[in-house]
């Protein structure tokens, strides 16, 4: 489908609008009640690597506009037998079976109230969370490495034995440090980019399963 041009369009605003009419994800996602495209992705991983299990507590950082949370809710069955709390500075339409926070995951205070709302241990921590881009690749990387430093410092503090940490990345993969950190942390853990996520972005996704603790000394 082409997009007839409009006075005070741009050319990349074109393009995306474009885009977005002709993706099959897009259309299917608004059939099926889907918050945003990205709904796919989580469940392609899932299908994939069985994270989100049935009566499992689910942690979605980054959880606007919903989507990932509208997945989660529906695999682990919440609230009935799990239970799923979504964070994002953004605020959230309510999503039946959920709990959301509206806050900013970096802020002090953030992780604690994640914890109080969860009232114990988790069996999987969600991140699909992107810093703001800036347009300069070294510095947009390393704002997403950051975020993901951090979702998986809380991860580390929170999760069950036996649980799992889904992370967005880019730029090929975790750095590093990162990766041997989670490595150390965790049975498993794979690189994947699921079919929904476009092939000229960047993101890819770590999925790390089996936790076991981080060794002494960290």
């Amino acid at each position: 489908m082409r997009v007839k041009t409009a006075r005070g369009r741009t050319a990349s605003s074109q393009r995306w609008l474009e885009r977005q009419l002709n993706d099959p994800y897009v259309a299917e996602s608004k059939r099926l009640g889907y918050r945003s495209r990205a709904a796919f992705k989580l469940l392609q991983l899932d299908d994939k690597y069985h994270f989100l299990k049935p009566g499992a507590r689910v942690v979605d950082l980054g959880a606007a506009p919903g989507g990932w949370t509208q997945i989660a809710v529906t695999r682990v069955g919440a609230p009935d037998k799990g239970q799923v709390v979504g964070l994002d500075y953004l605020p959230v339409e309510p999503i039946a079976g959920a709990t959301l926070i509206e806050a900013d995951f970096m802020a002090e205070d953030a992780p604690a109230r994640l914890k109080a709302a969860l009232g114990g241990p988790v069996d999987v921590v969600l991140s699909d969370m992107a810093a703001p881009t800036t347009g300069h690749s070294k510095t947009d990387h390393l704002r997403i490495v950051g975020l993901c430093e951090a979702a998986l410092e809380f991860a580390i503090e929170v999760l069950a034995p036996g649980g799992a940490f889904v992370a967005k990345v880019f730029q090929g993969g975790t750095e590093g440090e990162l990766l041997a950190r989670m490595k150390r942390a965790f049975r498993t853990v794979r690189h994947a980019k699921p079919p929904a996520s476009r092939a000229e972005s960047a993101e890819t996704y770590v999925v790390a399963t089996g936790f076991r603790g981080e060794p002494e000394g960290g």
